[in-house]
């Protein structure tokens, strides 16, 4: 027992010490890739274009803002040049670095056991920075995940751990690369486990060494970019419950918004995938219709994360909200369905900012008394919109708390992201999520292992069938007799009160059947084993699979509860392999149904 603990103690604080060394290099690598996103901005449109986008309150540049004037027509130039450039690094080196990231990560996870080419997070730091910094607009948490699960992944495969294991490192990796880029250690942890599925569940394997990576990799990251929210916002308060009636058309409106998205993307990714162009110049025409939108709005390139900035504390007017909303769902589809690299994230709390701004203003027209400050209907609109479109209300609504800093919101956000996830559960920005831990590849063996515990021999009484006992002093000329009208293979033997006292099959006597002068020597009790292996009702039928492959049995006696020697019958193991695979049928039917 004391060795059996110490074994375990070990291995854990191994693995602990793992989660650490997951949580050091991806808050590293969330410096990194911050550092590279800051010089981009500074160097490419600051100082080619003479834009310079503002950006959330708790982010400071450590880079000066040049006097260069503002060139609009660069804005046509650079998404297009960053596209291309883009692309060729991508498919070039690591095509499946393409597109938003937490797609790849997800798909890893379920069909490839966690594995992810070491090239990948290099790939995609580089190539998600010159898009997102030459204009292209995409979030952050695409190319943090993936980087953070590449290292993740790389390390189970140097340890040489389980594919269990290196799932739910890698999975660590994604919790502690968003966790640390967004401020919002708890967040990061409840999304590495919760975005892995379109159903309202949890990874519970991944929930707990997801939170030790995320708060290491926070911490790494903050002592160098600061502590504290991402977004500064004014203290919101929630003291009517009227103020309920306009957050539900709020989220009627944000599911909207989320089928358009969605589909307005995938439309897009599409049309790129049919398009006879080199798969590295097409994220440079992405590029070029990115900012051709930018021309006339620059507020959709980039981050967005500055428009955010100024609707929280209500500095931007109702047209200029649901222009820009509509604008970043075409300028994100352009960038990252092309091919292009970048998240979905972050695009998705600037539309949803945008469209919750926007009804915040009509309300706060129209019932000034009830709806007071329209501007928290931008943290409404952040948390549901993306709700909506990732299918993982609990980790958004932590995360828009965390990187705001208004937890006065969270019933109010807790109603509108329910609300969203319920209207939009039929679209989805991520491809690569399954429905629930049933229908992931992952769980594919505990899967089928719960479904033959959740059954028992009285599920299928009906295919017992009865059987011909044959009596224990029954002389084995008499048996071949028997045994010559009969396809039984297994024969019960009985005692004179009908009593199960051994049981043989046709295998057992082969060596005498064709002996001569022994037939009548020989009675069958003295082929019968009376070491009977049996089931009964009450046995689950995972255990009845164990007892036919522990002795290699086609058939089993079944048994009376209270009287094991009463025989009910036999049961083969065909047959609880055709129930089985009907339950498989039928609840994979029921888990993949839209």
């Amino acid at each position: 027992m004391e060795i059996f603990l110490s074994t375990n103690v070990r291995r854990s604080t191994k693995f602990f010490l793992y989660l650490i060394s997951i949580g050091i290099i991806a808050g590293i690598g969330s410096i990194i890739f911050q550092f590279f996103c800051d010089a981009g901005m500074h160097y490419l449109l600051d100082m080619l274009a003479g834009y310079r986008p503002g950006g959330p309150k708790g982010e400071i540049s450590i880079f000066h803002h040049t006097s260069v004037p503002f060139k609009r027509w660069m804005l046509l130039i650079l998404p297009t040049l960053g596209g291309i450039v883009s692309g060729f690094i991508v498919y070039t080196f690591a095509p499946e670095a393409e597109g938003h990231g937490t797609d790849a990560a997800i798909e890893a996870y379920h069909k490839k056991g966690g594995l992810i080419r070491p090239q990948v997070p290099i790939v995609k730091t580089i190539a998600s920075a010159i898009t997102l910094t030459s204009g292209g607009s995409g979030g952050r948490e695409g190319p943090i995940a993936q980087i953070g699960a590449g290292f993740g992944s790389y390390l189970a495969t140097k340890l040489k751990l389980s594919p269990n294991e290196r799932r739910i490192m890698m999975a660590a990796g994604i919790g502690a690369g968003v966790g640390s880029i967004f401020r919002a250690p708890l967040a990061g942890a409840l999304f590495a486990a919760e975005v892995l599925y379109k159903d309202p569940e949890f990874e519970p394997d991944v929930l707990i060494p997801a939170g030790i990576s995320s708060i290491v990799a926070y911490c790494i990251f903050s002592m160098v970019f600061g502590f504290g929210s991402l977004f500064d916002s004014p203290p919101y308060f929630f003291k009517n419950p009227l103020e309920l009636a306009p957050y539900v058309l709020l989220a009627l409106i944000l599911s909207g918004m989320s089928f358009v998205y969605v589909k307005t993307f995938y439309a897009t990714h599409d049309l790129f995938k049919e398009l006879n162009l080199p798969n590295w110049l097409k994220p440079g025409l992405g590029g070029f219709l990115t900012g051709i939108i930018g021309f006339f709005l620059p507020e959709t390139l980039s981050f967005g994360y500055g428009v955010l900035q100024k609707a929280l504390f209500n500095n931007l007017s109702l047209y200029m909200l649901i222009a820009i909303a509509f604008g970043k769902i075409l300028t994100t589809s352009f960038s990252i369905a092309s091919g292009g690299s970048g998240g979905v994230y972050g695009p998705s709390i600037v539309i949803g900012g945008c469209i919750g701004g926007a009804v915040g203003i009509l309300f706060n027209h129209l019932m000034p008394e009830i709806i007071v400050s329209p501007q928290a209907m931008v943290i409404l609109g952040m948390a549901g919109f993306f709700s909506a479109v990732s299918n993982a209300p609990i980790s958004t609504i932590i995360f828009v708390s965390e990187m705001t800093n208004s937890y006065e919101l969270l019933l109010p956000s807790f109603l509108v992201s329910l609300l969203c996830y319920n209207f939009s559960k039929s679209w989805t920005i991520y491809r690569e999520q399954v429905k629930n831990r049933t229908a992931s590849p992952a769980h594919a063996g505990e899967f089928f292992f719960d479904i033959l515990k959740s059954y028992y021999v009285r599920d299928i009484k009906n295919l017992i069938r009865t059987v011909d006992t044959v009596p224990e002093n029954m002389s084995f000329a008499e048996f071949k007799k028997f045994f010559a009208n009969t396809n039984q293979q297994y024969f019960p033997v009985v005692n004179k009160y009908g009593e199960l006292v051994g049981i043989f099959s046709n295998t057992d006597f082969r060596s005498i059947l064709f002996t001569e002068g022994i037939e009548h020597l020989i009675i069958v009790k003295d082929i019968a084993t009376t070491d009977i292996i049996t089931t009964n009702f009450k046995e689950d039928l995972h255990t009845v699979m164990k007892k036919f492959t522990q002795k290699n049995l086609d058939s089993l006696p079944v048994v009376d509860t209270k009287n094991p020697r009463q025989l009910l019958g036999m049961l083969r193991r065909r047959e609880v392999i055709a129930f089985y695979n009907q339950k498989v049928e039928e609840i994979t039917k029921s888990s993949i149904k839209e």
